[in-house]
C-alpha cells in the first residue's frame, strides 16, 4: 500500500517516474523510468506492489545472464572525511 505522505519528509506523492538503481555483484544497475508515487519534497519514491514484481523479474533476469543490458557511462568519487 502506498501512504498518502512521505514517510520521511511528510511530503506530498505524485505519480512520476524514477530511476531504480542497485548493485549487483560490483556492478551498478539502473532501470530508467520506473512508474512511482515520488515526493514533491525529498524525491523518495514507492513502487506499487506490480512495479516491484517487475522489477523484481528484471533482476532475476539479471542475475540469469538473460537481461539485455548495455553500457553506461558513469563516474566513482571516494568521500574524505
Amino acid at each position: 500500500m502506498i501512504p498518502k505522505r512521505c514517510t520521511f519528509c511528510k511530503g506530498t506523492l505524485k505519480e512520476g517516474k524514477t530511476d531504480f538503481i542497485a548493485n549487483y555483484k560490483g556492478e551498478v544497475l539502473i532501470i530508467r523510468d520506473v512508474p512511482a508515487w515520488v515526493c514533491e519534497e525529498c524525491g523518495e519514491a514507492w513502487f506499487t506492489p506490480e512495479i516491484s514484481r517487475k522489477i523484481d523479474r528484471v533482476m532475476e533476469d539479471v542475475k540469469k545472464g538473460t537481461a539485455c543490458l548495455r553500457p553506461v557511462g558513469a563516474a566513482e568519487v571516494e568521500l574524505s572525511v
